[in-house]
């Protein structure tokens, strides 16, 4: 039962948004209300991208930048370049804001690497860990396992999620006066020294596609790129999660569909409590 103060009118909350698994849209406002405490201070100041569905993900969704025409006038927005035109993203610092893009179906929420109003000086750096079948999770598991320890080797911490899909998201937080570029070469130099070092690793964009290999993605690393949020539900059938991790969950037997709006909700503790507390320092060239 949706019981938050707030200033949205919702809509349609019996609609189901996820019709393999029956939810509706209350039950997604509800996760989102749930996991707000731990969501917002990861999304606050940041330009958000939402992937909206009406009609449950069963029907075409569509990826929203601009804040729509009807929003409320309380909403907070950025406006910023994007391809000669100025887009008037939507900037999510509390629970009405978030309440708000669930009840417009937005499932899938994403950020960028930085805050606002420094879009071009990142705060986090991604590794994209992503299997090709056969490869699978457990595969990307087992590389993220051998990329945190070469970063503790660099003196870096680093915090893991689910990417909600087939993959793993190993997030740096770093020091805010590098360039995109900088931190791109970074994490492209990072996952060359993980390729010299397993053979089904792959650093380069043009061997990503082999079969079999697991592909350490750094090009999200850029201006205007995006990573699904922390929290964020995904557009699965599964209703799966982009969960923060403890690095000991990636042992054992665990499947993507394992961190769900089930068993995620009901999670109390914050495996990346201190990911701001110490932001980190990179070498650059």
């Amino acid at each position: 039962m949706v019981t938050a103060k707030t200033r949205v009118t919702f809509s349609n909350l019996d609609r189901v948004l996820y019709p393999e698994l029956g939810i509706s849209k209350k039950e997604v406002i509800e996760y989102y209300i749930r996991k707000a405490p731990l969501m917002i201070p990861l999304l606050e100041e940041r330009p958000l991208t939402v992937r909206r569905f009406p009609d449950g993900i069963g029907k075409k969704g569509f990826f929203g930048k601009d804040v729509p025409r009807n929003a409320p006038e309380w909403i907070r927005t950025y406006t910023m370049e994007r391809g000669g035109d100025d887009t008037e993203y939507i900037i999510c610092n509390d629970l009405d804001t978030l309440i708000w893009l669930a009840n417009l179906a937005a499932i899938e929420i994403h950020i960028p690497l930085s805050r606002v109003p420094s879009v071009d000086k990142p705060d986090l750096a991604l590794f994209d860990i992503d299997p090709e079948p056969p490869a699978t999770f457990r595969d990307a598991c087992r590389v993220a396992g051998s990329l945190k320890k070469l970063l503790e080797e660099l003196a870096i911490l680093s915090f893991p999620k689910t990417s909600g899909k087939k993959g793993i998201h190993v997030v740096v937080a770093i020091e805010r006066r590098y360039t995109f570029r900088q931190i791109r070469d970074f994490v492209h130099g990072v996952g060359m020294l993980l390729e010299r070092e397993h053979k089904d690793v792959r650093a380069e964009f043009a061997d990503s596609r082999e079969p079999g290999t697991v592909f350490v993605d750094y090009l999200q690393n850029a201006r205007g790129k995006t990573m699904i949020a922390p929290y964020s539900l995904r557009s699965e059938p599964a209703a799966t999660v982009s969960a923060p991790l403890e690095w000991f969950e990636l042992s054992g037997e665990i499947r993507p569909e394992d961190f769900n709006i089930a068993t995620i909700i009901s999670r109390k503790d914050d495996p990346w409590r201190e990911i701001f507390e110490h932001p980190q320092e990179i070498v650059v060239r």
